[in-house]
């Protein structure tokens, strides 16, 4: 069930923090250049340095999964897959598409005095070119996409969301997360911050709930009226 507007106000009343996970909360990165055709150029690129890509590699679609896949399988891969597929996360931001309300988060963030940490498994340079592309850099205080060439360091590893706080000097009480994903949820609780749900398509809200996420919304603009 959708958060109510009193339900979400009562969430964010403490935030001094908020991290925002990217694909989804923010854009749909691979709107323009699918998830799929990303998946099939990184594999065409294994093979074209005469690598064969692991088994079961051949049905992933998901550009993120398939890196895991290949850096589980071939460690020595790890580096080069991961700054491949970098570059076409890279290619994908220039077409993605704005999720409607995001950018009404990051500009009613910045009017309450909260900070923004974009928090994300996509590479930083690829988040970093979004914003930048859309005027939206100043309203992001920290930027932690995945350590390159360590896929570990995704989420729901806690690692990225737990450098943001040291980084900017906050703690969990002050923070909230907000994900569109069970693994963004997972994160938050290991890192002991509560988590929005942002459920942008038919059947995340009970995947969101099921993993623990403190409210649901399935419009981004709910948060940024709420923030305001």
């Amino acid at each position: 069930m959708t958060a109510t507007p009193q339900q979400l106000a009562d969430v964010l009343r403490p935030v001094k923090h908020v991290l925002l996970d990217f694909d989804g909360p923010v854009c749909s990165v691979f709107a323009g250049l699918p998830a799929p055709e990303v998946a099939r150029r990184l594999r065409e690129g294994l093979l074209a340095t005469g690598e064969r890509a692991p088994a079961g590699s051949e049905e992933e679609n998901d550009p993120l999964a398939l890196l895991r896949l290949i850096s589980n399988a071939r460690p020595d891969l790890t580096e080069s897959t991961d700054a491949a597929l970098a570059a076409l996360e890279a290619e994908a931001v220039r077409v993605a598409r704005p999720t409607p309300g995001s950018e009404s988060v990051l500009r009613a963030a910045a009017r309450s005095g909260r900070l923004v940490s974009v928090v994300s498994n996509n590479a930083g340079a690829a988040i970093e070119t979004y914003l930048a592309e859309y005027g939206l850099s100043d309203y992001v205080a920290g930027l932690f996409g995945r350590a390159p060439g360590d896929p570990s360091s995704m989420k729901p590893n806690p690692r990225l969301l737990l450098e943001a706080m040291d980084a900017a000097g906050t703690g969990p009480e002050h923070c909230i997360f907000i994900g569109d994903a069970a693994r963004d949820v997972e994160a938050g609780k290991a890192a002991g911050i509560p988590t929005i749900g942002y459920a942008n398509k038919p059947g995340k809200d009970a995947k969101l709930a099921a993993s623990g996420a403190v409210v649901i919304v399935d419009s981004m603009q709910l948060i940024a009226d709420a923030l305001a």
